[in-house]
């Protein structure tokens, strides 16, 4: 584990998304991270493609009818 200096104003913003995504301030940098990584990785996907490919990699059912009520 490490430290990584980031500006004030990128800190700022990190502490709002994190309240808003029900995250910790450290889950919300490490989310930020890892979907800014496979974008590198994977310039053809999309946001919500990189995020449902990570549900589905960790077992969670994304499509959209999953839990809705019939």
């Amino acid at each position: 584990m490490g430290i990584v200096n980031i500006e004030d104003e990128l800190h700022e913003q990190l502490r709002r998304a994190s309240r808003a995504s029900c995250r910790s301030i450290n889950g919300q940098a490490a989310f930020w991270m890892r979907i800014g990584m496979l974008g590198e990785l994977n310039p053809g996907l999309t946001f919500q493609e990189l995020a449902a490919r990570e549900l589905k990699a960790a077992g969670v059912d994304a499509s959209p009818a999953a839990g809705a009520a019939a």
